[in-house]
């Protein structure tokens, strides 16, 4: 998934170098915002600041879009009626969306600076956690240490033995090709013969069978490496390379308490200017104004209209392909051009934190070829009594699977699948909450998934100011499925929407 985004130009540094200069607004200039989620609320934050009367108009009962964190008391119906209550104990939480900040989205770190959101460590790659095959090494999971240090020691020892048959002479000098031996030694944990074997090189990147100690129990034993033929065969070492991902390198960040505490900072930065629980059902500009009808979820039955001198809409396309709104035919075909993503993520709460007691694994990912996906610890709450894990992270086929099934199932689901890494899920498991993201009533899918072919018709017509009328969200980015793209698209808006405002004749 990540090569097929990065071959879209998916995977790169934010442009973020600050918050807009804009300067004074016109007096009594009035923008409407569609949404608040992080576009629309940055896009509030920036255009109230210049000057101008803001008004934002959202869905949800609370602040940040697919920037939520479900804790304890919560409650989430989706499409079809499902309801479901989190019954998390105090200080457990699970992010149904967003979940990891990383180093280089300084946009959305820039705001959790100003917003004073705290920060701490997201742990991505955990050397103890397992990979998982259910074919591999006949289903028992493998310590990603041992998977890791296995696969890279007999890489390097093939490219050992082919530098000293003078195999790469072509390619290396014999000043280089003692460098490249050298170099290989210390990567591949070789040993003097440049072998990677059974000994303190290789058990200092893997582990020892038993780890030294004091006293007369002090003396450590090696672990065997696993062969080559056994780690290609398991298909594990394709886990690898998620953490080297320039997106999941480390240092990644979370905000203490669940990523929803972000939306929690901006709504009360904003205030009163937010309106919840506003459907909305008509977009309709002329020249002199942006209409908005809203049926009022407050009060059932009743609608009303908001209008502005213009408009910022940050509504999903997949919800917003579905409201009537009178734009030109080139943003109305990007509109409809945007498929959504399928995700589903399951929060687990068990008795006590096994993983930490049982299995010494404190933060990271475990992955597996299960339909789950992958099995997430939590990186907060260390040696607590009880934790959540993000027990399932699915996309594509499996989440569409597991879509097309009651929450309750997919729950159940989840804690058969897991126990085939963690046998201890059956009796320490104690509630759960699942939320699929195509029947998220407010988003009908994850994140806007560009096609090479759609972006290149029709990105452009997207984000030109249609009108009185400009979109943003991280479907008008280059960085999709990242609050990060969120942020810079509405800076980015703002900027060519105040522009137009003051210079009438600039361009869109």
């Amino acid at each position: 998934m990540y090569q097929a985004m990065s071959s879209l130009g998916l995977a790169s540094e934010s442009p973020f170098k600050g918050r807009p200069k804009l300067s004074p607004a016109p007096p009594g200039t009035s923008v409407l915002i569609l949404g608040a989620g992080i576009a629309g609320m940055v896009a509030a934050y920036e255009l109230q600041a210049a000057g101008y009367k803001v008004q934002i108009l959202e869905y949800n009962a609370r602040p940040g879009g697919r920037n939520w964190t479900l804790r304890g008391g919560d409650a989430y119906t989706e499409l079809g009626g499902f309801h479901q209550q989190c019954q998390f104990d105090d200080g457990q939480y699970v992010n149904p969306g967003p979940w990891r900040l990383p180093y280089h989205h300084h946009g959305i770190l820039h705001y959790c600076k100003v917003l004073r959101v705290a920060l701490e460590p997201f742990v991505q790659v955990n050397h103890n956690a397992y990979l998982h095959g259910e074919k591999a090494f006949g289903g028992k999971p493998q310590r990603y240490r041992h998977i890791a240090a296995d696969y890279r020691g007999h890489v390097a020892e093939l490219l050992a033995q082919c530098a000293q048959q003078r195999r790469l002479d072509d390619k290396v000098s014999g000043e280089d090709r003692e460098r490249l031996l050298e170099s290989l030694r210390e990567w591949g944990a070789l040993d003097a013969q440049n072998r990677y074997v059974a000994g303190k090189l290789s058990s200092n990147r893997r582990g020892y069978e038993r780890d030294p100690g004091g006293g007369l129990s002090a003396r450590p034993q090696p672990s065997v490496p696993l062969s080559l033929d056994d780690v290609l065969d398991s298909g594990l070492w394709a886990m690898l390379t998620a953490g080297d991902n320039y997106e999941m390198q480390t240092t990644l960040l979370q905000p203490v308490g669940g990523m929803g505490r972000i939306g929690e900072a901006f709504a009360h930065a904003l205030g009163p200017i937010i309106r919840y629980r506003a459907k909305v059902v008509d977009i309709h500009q002329d020249e002199h104004a942006v209409h908005v009808t809203c049926e009022d979820a407050s009060r059932p039955g009743s609608t009303f209209t908001a209008q502005a001198d213009w408009c910022v809409n940050t509504i999903p396309l997949s919800i917003l392909s579905q409201i009537p709104m009178n734009v030109g035919q080139p943003m109305a075909d990007a509109i409809a051009a945007v498929p959504y993503a399928a995700a589903v993520k399951i929060g687990l709460q068990f008795k006590r934190r096994f993983w930490e007691e049982d299995e010494h694994i404190y933060g990271g990912i475990s992955y597996t070829d299960l339909p789950i996906t992958n099995i997430s610890y939590p990186s907060y709450g260390f040696h607590g009594r009880k934790g959540v894990l993000l027990g399932a992270y699915m996309f594509g086929l499996n989440a569409m699977e597991f879509t097309a099934m009651p929450p309750d199932q997919r729950v159940r689901l989840a804690v058969e699948y897991g126990s085939r890494i963690h046998p201890q899920y059956a009796r320490e498991f104690e509630n759960g909450i699942s939320v699929a993201w195509h029947r998220s009533p407010f988003t009908m899918g994850c994140f806007g998934l560009w096609s090479e072919a759609s972006r290149t018709a029709h990105y452009d017509d997207l984000c030109q100011i249609d009108g009185r009328i400009v979109l943003a969200g991280e479907h008008a980015s280059y960085i999709p499925a990242w609050q990060e793209g969120a942020v810079t698209s509405a800076i980015d808006a703002i900027t060519r929407l105040h522009q137009r405002i003051i210079s009438p004749g600039a361009a869109a």
